[in-house]
């Protein structure tokens, strides 16, 4: 109060002045915000949607185009003849996994999704919607919408958990398929193949990987990661965050990324007393989604648009062609959170200019020196109590998580199945971290004290005869009892039912329904022209409410021969998608679980919304006038024979 009403600028000049002694404060109680402060922002994004939609389809959609129609006449005479061939027997590859481009003999450049994966056993979208009768058809969809409302809400009705309730509609899904098939108002419903494996693989692989760099060694790789995001300035706390998690999206997967540092930035704010935790919850959730849209391994829509595009995509060429708009994305999303949450990140800032002289020339107000005070005192009482701090230096384990890592990237840029690299380096972490513990850490000590700390002697047994029973060598705890158990089985569980209950709601046609009507024109010219952004309007909200990696498994059984740009401008959208809503991409509900497990619950889908809606809309449009203004990846496919020289 006393720098507030002597200070002559509410912006204070660090080092123009001696900082005065500044008694730490409990922070107030923030403010309600009025509707129109919270959700005003995304009233005007929604506003802009529809803006879009009207010059989109006002100005009357463009005929196709000579090239287009003979695109279009190259596709159906494509179709036509894989159809007419007759299918690979599959069988004469047991024994061995078969490979996922067909030789010439077996199709060859002839291929396409459905073939392909007819090939290789997999399940793939087939339209079956003429098989339901209405009442099948109306029925399934209930019980997909019905079980998204307990996903979007699951506190509003029993305490079950997310994974529980994903898993629960999925075997819901499975009877209720079975009751319409035996009573004639539905197809036969395959189960075991609407589960998609390769998200799945390389989530298990990423999760495994990303836990032993974490628990490998106190003061390693990991922990230096953690030390590096705290900081007393609460702006640059969140902006630490958000390269972080951006960084490491790219690198690994958002979804390991957020398993991992939820727990971290709900510990930071703890730490630092903080009132509002959402906008560093939001940091890290968001930038995960954008940030993992970079590159093919970042999410499992792109590692699943890997193995169904017509065309071969190379990791690299992926990256390059993102790198511009996701950066920019980057961008945008950290500018909105600055904007939207400028109370909590710049406390005492009377307005948007102060907080670019906070940002940019280093000025504080009185509240940010009150926290920059306590930080440092809480630091000086830390070290002299003596507690023990991470060590600075760089161990040999802490190198050889460093070489591991490179090597992993490494072996994601030459193109090795990414599933099988991730499985491969979180199984070679669990081999080094077993070896160290066995052969270089300290022994658990079992002694035992009295009230005055002096050791006791061991107990002795003896048999029945008295004799002294010799104590056998204590066995070491293997890693099946400990790092192992940390793998997030149920977030696993989350993905297969989510995979039950969209494919069954896939196979009703509805989705397809929905895309194809509201695209209108647009949908024979998906990423020509202005039709772009529409086309990424109706990706976003069927991701939303399909979830996006269905919606890409359904993109490529309705679009077969769309090309690589096209996969570029499905994945972007998809990505983005996410941070629309709290079930738009699984990053969000891990970091709802994970904060929610330590007690944290200000994560939810009612307060997320009022940022997120604004913050992916303006992501998205931007980001796709510069991925087609920006990009070197084929329009055409090569394959189908489309790229012509000119």
């Amino acid at each position: 109060r006393f720098l507030k009403q002597n200070t002559m600028s509410p912006l204070y000049d660090v080092e123009g002045a001696a900082a005065p002694a500044v008694e730490p404060v409990a922070p107030a109680a923030p403010k309600k915000a009025s509707f129109m402060r919270k959700w005003g922002p995304a009233m005007v994004a929604i506003g802009a949607v529809i803006g879009v939609g009207a010059a989109t389809f006002g100005a009357g959609v463009p005929e196709l185009s000579e090239q287009q129609l003979n695109v279009r006449k190259l596709q159906e005479q494509r179709t036509a003849a894989v159809m007419e061939m007759k299918d690979f027997d599959s069988s004469v590859t047991y024994g061995r996994m078969p490979e996922r481009n067909l030789s010439e003999e077996e199709g060859g450049v002839m291929e396409y999704t459905r073939r392909r994966h007819r090939h290789l056993g997999d399940y793939v979208h087939v339209d079956v919607s003429d098989q339901f009768s209405n009442f099948g058809k109306y029925s399934t969809a209930i019980i997909y919408f019905a079980y998204w409302i307990f996903l979007m809400f699951p506190n509003w009705f029993l305490p079950i958990g997310r994974p529980g309730i994903a898993l629960g509609g999925g075997l819901t899904m499975v009877v209720w398929r079975y009751v319409l098939n035996i009573s004639g108002h539905g197809p036969t419903f395959y189960a075991e193949r609407v589960i998609i494996m390769e998200p799945l693989f390389l989530l298990f692989g990423l999760m495994l990987t990303t836990i032993y760099l974490e628990k490998m060694e106190r003061g390693g790789l990991f922990d230096k990661l953690r030390d590096s995001l705290d900081d007393p300035v609460n702006w640059k706390r969140s902006f630490k965050i958000m390269a972080m998690s951006t960084i490491g999206s790219a690198a690994v997967m958002n979804d390991s990324v957020v398993l991992i540092f939820s727990g971290v930035v709900v510990d930071l704010c703890v730490r630092h007393k903080v009132a509002n935790s959402l906008p560093y919850l939001l940091s890290l959730a968001t930038t995960a989604n954008v940030g993992s849209a970079l590159t093919l391994t970042g999410n499992p829509q792109n590692i699943l648009i890997v193995s169904l595009a017509y065309d071969d995509i190379g990791w690299l060429e992926f990256a390059i062609n993102m790198f511009i708009p996701v950066m920019v994305a980057s961008l945008i999303n950290g500018i909105i959170m600055f904007i939207y949450y400028s109370a909590e990140l710049f406390p005492g800032s009377s307005g948007l200019m102060e907080n670019v002289g906070i940002m940019f020339a280093g000025n504080r107000t009185p509240e940010m020196l009150a926290q920059e005070h306590a930080y440092y005192a809480r630091q000086a009482a830390a070290k002299e109590a003596g507690e023990e701090e991470s060590s600075a230096g760089w161990s040999i384990w802490s190198q050889v998580q460093v070489f591991i890592v490179i090597v992993f990237l490494i072996c994601f840029g030459i193109g090795l199945d990414v599933c099988v690299v991730s499985i491969c380096a979180g199984a070679i972490l669990m081999v080094v971290a077993s070896y160290k513990r066995q052969h270089y850490d300290p022994r658990p000590d079992n002694t035992e004290y009295d009230a005055e700390g002096n050791p006791l002697p061991p107990k002795k047994t003896y048999d029945m005869d008295g004799n002294e029973i010799q104590p056998e060598e204590e066995e070491l705890v293997t890693e099946s009892e400990t790092t192992l158990t940390e793998v997030d089985y149920g977030l696993l569980m989350l993905f297969i039912g989510q995979f039950l209950l969209i494919g069954s709601f896939d196979d009703t046609g509805v989705p397809q329904a929905f895309f194809n009507s509201s695209m209108g024109g647009c949908a024979a010219q998906m990423t020509e022209g202005a039709c772009v952004y529409w086309f990424a309007t109706i990706v976003t909200i069927l991701s939303n409410v399909a979830s996006n990696v269905p919606v890409c498994q359904m993109l490529a059984a309705t679009f077969p021969y769309a090309t690589p740009y096209d996969w570029l401008q499905v994945s972007f959208s998809a990505t983005i998608a996410g941070n629309l809503t709290m079930l738009g991409s699984a990053a969000n509900m891990i970091v709802a679980f994970q904060a929610a497990k330590v007690g944290d619950r200000t994560f939810t889908s009612e307060r997320h919304a009022p940022f997120g809606i604004p913050s992916t809309i303006a992501c998205l449009y931007i980001g796709t006038f510069l991925l087609a203004s920006f990009h070197t990846i084929d329009e055409c496919s090569q394959k189908l024979g489309t790229c012509v020289d000119e």
